[in-house]
């Protein structure tokens, strides 16, 4: 069978079939944000004669080299440049019956994270077929991360990397029918960063209308005002060496620009509250035009009521960055107060203490952070969005037969079915099979809610808190992190400022 040829708004592209389901990489959605555009909203791509190749990745954006993920290398021949582009797996151009075995399929569209520095939709773990397998249209993208996608420069707009993920669902509405998807029925879902973006989207005046279903998996619930992100990017300035200007930021390589970016060391600058200690010099700044509000207000006043929404986030966030920063089985009683000073206003030292009372120093410090980066964000967003009149969804990943429990990030291996090494060491050494079915009812569920808005348990509601438990035996109960959760009941979440 030949490959599929799909003409799309810029012209037409060849992509491959692989396993029963077509697949087109490396389409561009953008312009490439380089020379006159660099640090500027996307611009469209102008049209093409001829058909155009779609076999392989883009070039990830520029990034920090801080990645724990082995970025897989750009094809030779492609544009260094072409930063910003799109991939799509169909399984109706590819033979795969849908599940109705007619008509247009559901859409999901994946941002992927990264701590909002790294990342790119060529990585192995996101590769989409299985999912496509199971009678959806899944589409990726590449957008700009750290100073490109977020540093706060006059004149330019603020949060240029969620600009992007506009720009993509932009390019889903007008093209997803020519690789068989309904761009009336569009869910966006991502995970830590890709999922602090989707809470983002659900807020953003110019992505309204644009997806019907959201899925924020262990959502990163950090977002800087204006004043906080303009010192972070003098910071990384003066770590160029440079003065912190538009101007010579645009006449400065983005290679280096990153590298100043891995320079900075937060905790050097007491002035940055809680990113001291969070080791995230880059988010979603609430500028007031492109994210006017924080999501939870936003949310719990209406917005985005009528998008369905399903989150949650793993048991054992943190784990996984107390092993990467090498801090396991080293975590003093005086880090664990700082900790739970830094982030839990009143007495949050006591608090934590009540809640967890044979809780060893170590043991705190992860509560506390998984609690403020993931945890305690993840809840108050699904609050928040069933507060503000919509329908929601709430899970739990309970799973942990590895070495770090259920951390951050197992729940990407299992939602798309794709276990890399990394991933195999974080699913552990339990039963294959078990950890097959577990990832098989992940899926079911995902790109049910995908087709339906309803993932199969009960919504959840204030006083009502109903939360799917994803384990070797799956449940529905109320929400189990309940100590933390009175802890953090009376803790507004929103923007971080400067001290």
């Amino acid at each position: 069978m030949d490959d599929p040829v799909v003409r799309i708004a810029g012209g037409a592209v060849r992509g491959r079939l692989e396993g029963g389901v077509a697949v087109f990489r490396g389409m561009p959605f953008a312009q490439p944000p380089v020379g006159e555009l660099r640090f500027a909203a996307p611009h469209p791509v102008p049209p093409w004669e001829g058909v155009r190749e779609a076999g392989e990745f883009g070039p990830p954006p520029p990034q920090s080299r801080l990645t724990p993920i082995l970025l897989p290398p750009p094809a030779p021949y492609a544009d260094p440049d072409d930063w910003l582009t799109i991939n799509v797996w169909s399984p109706s151009l590819g033979g795969t019956a849908s599940a109705s075995g007619h008509g247009a399929l559901p859409v999901m569209v994946w941002i992927y994270g990264g701590a909002y520095r790294f990342g790119t939709a060529a990585q192995k773990s996101y590769d989409g077929r299985r999912l496509a397998e199971r009678g959806v249209v899944i589409v990726t993208f590449n957008h700009r991360v750290g100073v490109e996608g977020f540093a706060q420069l006059p004149g330019m707009p603020a949060n240029r990397s969620l600009l992007d993920d506009v720009a993509a669902l932009r390019w889903v509405r007008e093209n997803i029918a020519a690789f068989g998807g309904d761009p009336g029925n569009v869910t966006v879902f991502g995970e830590s960063a890709g999922a602090g973006a989707v809470a983002a989207l659900l807020v953003m005046p110019s992505a309204a209308g644009l997806f019907h279903h959201a899925i924020a998996q262990s959502f990163l619930g950090t977002f800087f005002s204006t004043a906080l992100a303009a010192d972070i990017t003098e910071a990384i300035a003066a770590a160029a060496g440079i003065p912190a200007t538009t101007e010579t930021f645009a006449a400065t390589g983005p290679e280096r620009l990153a590298a100043a970016s891995d320079a900075v060391v937060t905790r050097d600058h007491p002035r940055w509250a809680q990113v001291t200690l969070s080791t995230v010099p880059f988010s979603p700044v609430i500028d007031g035009e492109v994210l006017p509000r924080a999501p939870w207000q936003a949310l719990a006043a209406g917005t985005a009521w009528n998008v369905d929404l399903l989150t949650g986030h793993t048991r054992d966030e943190y784990r996984l960055f107390l092993e990467l920063a090498g801090l396991r089985g080293k975590v003093t009683q005086e880090m664990a107060d700082h900790a739970i000073d830094v982030f839990v206003s009143g007495d949050g030292e006591k608090a934590y203490r009540t809640a967890y009372p044979e809780a060893d120093p170590e043991t705190l410090y992860e509560l506390v952070f998984s609690d403020w980066l993931f945890r305690m964000p993840t809840l108050h967003l699904a609050q928040a969005h069933a507060a503000g009149g919509g329908r929601t969804f709430l899970y739990e990943l309970t799973y942990g037969a590895g070495p770090l429990g259920a951390c951050h990030g197992m729940d990407v291996p299992l939602v798309f079915g794709v276990v890399t090494e990394l991933d195999q060491f974080l699913l552990g050494s339990g039963s294959p099979e078990a950890v097959a079915r577990l990832g098989e009812l992940m899926r079911s569920e995902w790109t049910a809610f995908a087709a339906t808005g309803d993932p199969g348990w009960t919504p959840y509601a204030p006083g009502r808190r109903m939360t799917r438990i994803y384990d070797i035996e799956p449940d529905v109960v109320p929400y189990p992190e309940e100590a933390s959760m009175h802890i953090w009941d009376q803790h507004r979440l929103g923007r971080i400022d400067l001290r």
